[in-house]
């Protein structure tokens, strides 16, 4: 799998806990109990990952400025996803309606996030990056992501 697939796959795999999540309502304790932190997990592991490998290959390979901004972007968004959001996530009642709201946004700000990668990141990595090169960063994403019990 490459570096592209690998990544896709994650935001997949993210979007639908977060779906599942969303479905919820107060009363589904239980389910929201065992699906927060399988997405914190996901989301912690995925983003290691671009911001430790694919990013930095993305950044190398980038020829002009509108290339290499995408990267500091992406950052943002990670941080707000993962400072901002999933940490009030985690720290909400899980019983509240806040608690609600906030698991949509970040629903939101994942779709966001991976559609922006999906529709003008990744193109330009297939272009800039090529087949050879992100097959062994595929391989070095599988490698980390294990480690880190992905």
């Amino acid at each position: 799998m490459d570096a592209i697939e690998l990544l896709k796959t994650d935001h997949e795999k993210v979007r639908g806990l977060l779906t599942e999540l969303e479905k919820t309502t107060s009363r589904a304790t239980k389910t929201r109990a065992e699906l927060l932190p399988k997405i914190k997990h996901e989301i912690e592991v995925h983003t290691s990952i671009e911001e430790e490998i694919f990013y930095p290959a993305f950044l190398e390979a980038a020829r002009t400025e509108a290339e290499r901004r995408l990267i500091p972007e992406a950052l943002e968004e990670h941080k707000a996803a993962g400072d901002l959001v999933l940490v009030d996530l985690l720290a909400s009642d899980i019983n509240s309606d806040e608690f609600g709201g906030r698991a949509k946004v970040l629903k939101e700000m994942i779709e966001h996030h991976a559609g922006e990668e999906e529709k003008e990141m990744f193109p330009k990595a297939r272009e800039l990056l090529g087949k050879e090169t992100l097959q062994k960063l595929g391989e070095r994403m599988a490698k980390r992501k294990k480690l880190l019990g992905g």
